[in-house]
């Protein structure tokens, strides 16, 4: 199961609030904020798994994706957006 990320009553940006430690049961409460790449769509974090997985290489990408270079590099481009806008 993805760790939810909106609220599902009003869609707004959920953070943590507690982490907890299986081993010891060590607890931390606060307030911390979602990493940003946790707030991506999943099929934006399976490109980057595999980006990252092919050594940054947008080449190897299209050949192991069956998509164009173009194609591919615009679905980075568009990734990189949804970061900058947050």
């Amino acid at each position: 199961m993805r760790l939810p990320v909106s609220c599902p009553a009003c869609d707004k940006t959920l953070k943590v609030s507690k982490l907890k430690c299986e081993s010891c049961e060590t607890e931390v409460s606060g307030m911390f904020a979602l990493p940003k790449l946790l707030t991506l769509p999943e099929e934006d974090l399976e490109f980057i798994l595999e980006f990252v997985k092919s050594g940054g290489s947008l080449k190897k990408m299209s050949d192991q994706m069956n998509r164009s270079y173009p194609v591919v590099r615009n679905t980075l481009d568009q990734i990189i957006e949804k970061l900058k806008e947050q």
